[in-house]
């Protein structure tokens, strides 16, 4: 009987480590397709931001308030996006339990001193 309950806690143990780890992979999945969907987002806009300069090119007349306006407008829509992006990546790298580091932003284990990457010493959290 004790092989029996023995061989049933390392199942338990098993499974529960499988299912965290299925749980945090897709997370982590999710966190990627929503920074890649701001990022498609983002380049819309750029399309966008240029479509609007050139038919105003065509139009042959100054920069006016109006277009200042709305180019004023995609690129507040980009800080957003960006912004948001950067909340995902840190979340992304809180899942993989990693940070980044401060000098050539390359994922370093949190208890890294160094950068294995470009050497720099890191800064520690406490």
């Amino acid at each position: 009987m004790d092989f029996l309950d023995k061989l049933g806690k390392k199942a338990s143990q098993t499974y529960k480590y499988t299912a965290d780890k299925t749980s945090k992979i897709a997370k982590e999945t999710k966190i990627k397709m929503a920074m890649n969907e701001k990022k498609s987002k983002i380049e819309d806009i750029y399309l966008e931001i240029g479509k609007r300069l050139y038919e105003h090119h065509i139009k042959d007349t100054e920069v006016d308030m109006d277009i200042e306006a709305i180019l004023n407008e995609y690129c507040v829509q980009i800080d957003e996006l960006c912004d948001r992006i950067e909340e995902e990546r840190k979340e992304l790298l809180a899942l993989k339990d990693k940070r980044q580091c401060s000098k050539c932003f390359s994922e370093i284990d949190l208890e890294c001193k160094y950068c294995p990457n470009c050497g720099n010493k890191q800064e520690i959290d406490d």
